[in-house]
Parts: C-alpha cells; structure tokens; sequence
C-alpha cells in the first residue's frame, strides 16, 4: 500500500499536469467499489468545467481542490495510481475515473479495488479530511503525546502500534521497519516497554523518515522525481530489506524477516536487541 512519500509523488503528478486546467470531462465506472458513498453523478457534475485550484496529501490520503468549492479525495488502497496520459485517452479494464483536460487524461486506476474516491462540496473541508491525524512532521506530533499513546498499547509490538494511523498518519510497513531501524529497536519490542530516551528516539526518526522519505520519494517543493524510489540512497534499510541474503547496511550482519503485527517485517538482529 502507498505511504505518506508516495503518496505524495503521485498527487504531484495530477497536480503538475494540471494545475490551473480547466475539466473538460469526467468518467467514472459508476459501479466500482471505489466509489462507495459517492453520488458519482453530482460529482460529474461539479468537476465539469472546474478548475483546479490546488492540491495536498495527508497521511494515505490526497485532496484536490476545484473551483466551486469542490474538493475530490482520493485514497489508493493496495494497488491505486495516478496517472497522466493524452487528452484522446481511452479507458481501460481497471481505470474507475479519468478527469479529461484539453490536453491530459488525469486517470485514476486500481485493480484492486481497496482504493477509494470521495467528494465533497463547500467552502469548509469535510470530516474525511479534517478527521486526519496531526502530520508527523507538524508541530503537534511531539514526544508528549506519542508517549500516551504507547501506554495505552503497552502489550502491543511496537510494529503493530507504528501502523496506527490515528498516531502516526501516513506510516505503513516499509517506513515502520527504516524507523525501527534507525531508532535501534526491535519490531517486537512491546510499547509500553520502551524508555523515555526510547521514545524520544522513536519520536526523532518517526520524523526524519518522513522528511527523508518525502524528499527521496515525492521532490522538494513542486519538482517531481523521474520514478518512484530512485533517488532512495543505500544507506537505507528499505534498499537491502528484500535482497536476498541482504545485510544491514550499518553493521554489515545479516537481516531477519518475520511477520510481526500482522505485517511482514525486517530488522537487525545485531543492532536492533529485544528487550
């Protein structure tokens, strides 16, 4: 499933291509799930002829922003992607919205289906964007209220509790094991076992993961990397975790995998010590 980084590098796409453009059309596969809640005929509606205006990523979530005070939401589930193709695009199997520019097709498909659309109409935001968690990188995530919120999970492993998206928007499995990582705690370590210093080296990395990551992964400011990944350095975890016979790239010993709060995990054993 898309992080918070990538995330982010494919709101980019649709924002690059079309930012200030004009909707000429809207499609919809009206019955596919990811439409669930959404009357996709008022949002054909309101998105033909609106400009767009703006757009933001929060934790697994995007947001643009039309003219008219429309905003369409979209979340990409397992197997979502934004892409932009030609204005004389024709739909495929698995394309559930195209947004139809003079120039662009601004396509969202998902195989899967786990993915979502929502919309809504009106100059506040709506409850599904405004219920996010406080981003990692704001002002309000800070070790305070991080150490709270492992109490209260003290039995979980931490992996599992790094998942949790009212606590820490945008984390998902690869992101968790590079925090992990870095702080030099073992995935199964439980919450409420780890000490104020270990929070706090929680609370640090949870933080330079995300801004390392939204760098590497989605550019700085508007410029759009050239792939996803590429520029993700190997002094990372994620770029060793799936290699076979992989090291870990700051002790050199090899890397261990098990499934760990319902997820596949990676760690050190030499560096990352159970307590």
């Amino acid at each position: 499933m898309p992080e918070l980084a990538e995330v982010d590098y494919f709101r980019k796409r649709w924002d690059q291509a079309a930012a200030g453009k004009t909707v000429l059309r809207v499609a919809t596969h009206d019955r596919a799930r990811i439409f669930r809640g959404v009357d996709s005929a008022a949002l054909q509606r309101a998105l033909t002829g609106a400009r767009l205006k703006s757009s933001e990523a929060a934790a697994k979530q995007m947001a643009f922003r039309f003219s008219g005070d429309a905003r369409l939401g979209i979340h990409l589930g397992m197997s979502g992607e934004l892409e932009v193709k030609p204005a004389g695009y024709e739909l495929k199997k698995h394309d559930h919205l195209v947004l139809f520019t003079a120039k662009q097709a601004l396509v969202f498909s998902d195989p899967r289906m786990f993915g979502r659309v929502q919309f809504h109409v009106g100059k506040q935001p709506p409850a599904w964007w405004t219920k996010i968690a406080p981003p990692i990188l704001s002002a309000q995530f800070t070790p305070a209220v991080v150490a709270p919120f492992l109490r209260r999970r003290a039995r979980a492993p931490i992996k599992a509790v790094l998942l949790m998206q009212e606590r820490f928007p945008g984390i998902g499995n690869w992101m968790a094991d590079e925090i992990l990582w870095r702080a030099a705690i073992h995935p199964r370590q439980k919450a409420g076992s780890l000490t104020a210093a270990g929070i706090k080296r929680l609370w640090k990395e949870c933080r330079t993961v995300c801004r390392l990551a939204l760098d590497a992964i989605a550019g700085r400011g508007r410029r759009l990397p050239r792939d996803l990944n590429v520029n993700i350095p190997e002094s990372w975890l994620f770029r060793h975790r799936w290699r076979p016979g992989g090291h870990c790239p700051k002790t050199g010993k090899p890397l261990a995998h098990a499934e760990i709060g319902g997820r596949t995990t990676c760690w050190s054993p030499a560096r990352q010590k159970l307590k």
